[in-house]
């Protein structure tokens, strides 16, 4: 039987991941549901930035809730995004996309199902759509 799973800020480990220019800090949400979903907290690391690579994520769900500064994003079929504090953006499953920029200060929340996940580098959209 799974437990009450908590996860608090105070004293919160965070580690590098999948982008060299985030650290993550799981929230136990993996262990707790057997890797059926995933929840981090993604923040900028001072100083890096985005590469800009253009990737897809092999996963039926996919969002993410900014909590703190900012972040943009290209979508191959809403172009270009940014999201500030309070935005959140569901992601659906393959979409092709990249991070262009972010705050130094950008916080993250991102739940994903399930946990574990492949990423794929992918050449530019033909022509991505215009933003909006």
């Amino acid at each position: 039987m799974t437990q009450t799973t908590t996860s608090h800020a105070e004293g919160a480990h965070f580690e590098r991941g999948l982008r060299a220019f985030f650290e993550y800090r799981d929230l136990g949400i993996a262990k707790a549901t057997n890797g059926a979903f995933g929840a981090n907290v993604i923040r900028g690391i001072p100083g890096a930035h985005a590469t800009g690579q253009w990737h897809t994520h092999d996963l039926p769900f996919q969002m993410f809730f900014v909590l703190k500064g900012w972040v943009r994003f290209e979508y191959e079929d809403i172009g270009e995004k940014t999201f500030k504090a309070g935005d959140c953006c569901y992601q659906p499953r393959l979409v092709k996309h990249r991070e262009i920029e972010h705050s130094e200060d950008v916080e993250i929340l991102e739940i994903t199902g399930p946990a574990e996940f492949e990423t794929k580098e992918v050449t530019p959209p033909a022509k991505a759509a215009a933003a909006e």
